[in-house]
């Protein structure tokens, strides 16, 4: 392998291990599970609102640990729901300018997808805004990326290649197309909620 392939793979791996840190495991009692992402250190956790629907919920740590789930916020039009985890503070990830993604950056999303823990799966971006041909009108902003996302996906990270947190997975729209809610909308969610403050900002 050429040096300069090895030193990129490396560097990815590293950015990829650094924001897995921010990955948890969220189930409830009656609607599975999914994941969720730590975007403040004091334990505010970002999650679609599909994975959870209004609910109390338990979160597993990358540590391993399982710690009870306090809903914040919930907003079934953006599909995004807030949770408080109590205890020592967590590793948060940044929240990273999605207005800034430009078709063929790399990016990469983490989850549990068919529950294999932490996993990650890299694409390229495909374009950044609403209205596009293979999502019902709505009027919602997405990014749009070749890459795979598969249940246990929902709710995990998506970052670019400094590992800043530039949307939410939400859906697959076909084999090799996923769908995540961009960081900005993320931070708008968080503001009418009146928790930003509470969130790691890039």
């Amino acid at each position: 392998m050429e040096a300069w392939l090895e030193k990129l793979n490396g560097e990815l791996a590293e950015v990829i291990r650094l924001a897995r840190r921010s990955l948890v495991h969220i189930r409830t009692s009656r609607r599975g599970a999914g994941s969720a992402t730590i975007v403040g250190g004091d334990g505010l956790l970002v999650t679609n609102a599909h994975v959870v629907n209004r609910r109390e919920a338990e979160v597993t740590l990358g540590d391993g640990q399982t710690r009870p789930a306090h809903i914040l916020a919930y907003d079934e039009a953006a599909d995004l729901a807030a949770f408080k985890v109590e205890g020592e503070p967590l590793p948060a990830i940044g929240l990273g300018d999605s207005g800034s993604l430009q078709p063929g950056e790399l990016v990469v999303a983490l989850g549990d997808p068919w529950g294999i823990a932490g996993a990650a799966t890299a694409g390229i971006v495909i374009g950044v805004g609403a209205e596009w041909p293979e999502m019902p009108p709505s009027g919602r902003e997405w990014v749009i990326a070749n890459l795979h996302l598969r249940p246990g996906n929902s709710g995990g990270p998506l970052i670019n290649s400094r590992g800043d947190l530039v949307g939410i997975n939400t859906m697959m729209t076909g084999p090799d197309v996923g769908v995540a809610i961009p960081a900005h909308v993320i931070h708008a969610f968080l503001q009418r909620s009146e928790l930003e403050e509470l969130a790691v900002m890039v």
